[in-house]
């Protein structure tokens, strides 16, 4: 019994500092509209914070070496509209989990290799450079989904009860990409 004092003299200490650092993340809800601000373009985007990165639609993705260095070319796979190549240098490679639908014994690979590039985009009012691996997702009705590393990047609380919490992106021109909130 006599837990039960020490525990509630904790909570009661506790409790402030939960509410300041809650009071320091933005909220979100479980689609968010989102500007490509390298390509001056908005998409919509789902919050997943089950998946770990961020992945963009692109379609016939393509490595190559410019000046000595890995860069890719895609298109976007969003609409139709989208017919010039977009360039970008390769950060790295990134191997993503098939899931249990997607995966072929045969291939004996329990993984996909997608190319993974930097991106700034823009959430509200928060603008961020988040790396973004490159994938074909015009079956899905999001072109973006944006994981957790991303979600940390922007401070993030999702509240999957909303929709478009954020409203339209608002940064502007001369915006500084920000970093995280613990660099």
């Amino acid at each position: 019994m006599r837990l039960k004092p020490f525990a509630l003299l904790f909570s009661t200490l506790l409790l402030p500092g939960i509410g300041l650092a809650a009071s320091e993340k933005a909220i979100y809800g479980l689609n968010e509209y989102v500007m490509l601000f390298n390509l001056g373009l908005q998409v919509p985007a789902k919050l997943d914070t089950g998946a770990k990165t961020a992945s963009l639609s692109a379609r016939d993705i393509e490595r190559f070496k410019r000046d000595g260095e890995s860069w890719v070319r895609f298109y976007l796979a969003i609409d139709d509209t989208h017919a010039h190549p977009i360039e970008r240098p390769l950060a790295r490679i990134s191997r993503i989990k098939r899931r249990a639908g997607d995966y072929d014994p045969e291939e004996e690979k329990t993984y996909t290799a997608r190319p993974v590039i930097q991106l700034d985009i823009c959430m509200g009012e928060a603008l961020r450079s988040i790396e973004v691996n490159l994938t074909d997702r015009s079956a899905f009705q999001y072109p973006l989904l944006i994981g957790s590393e991303a979600l940390k990047r922007f401070s993030a609380l999702v509240d999957p009860s909303l929709k478009y919490a954020a409203g339209k992106p608002g940064c502007t021109p001369d915006a500084n990409v920000g970093a995280t909130p613990n660099e």
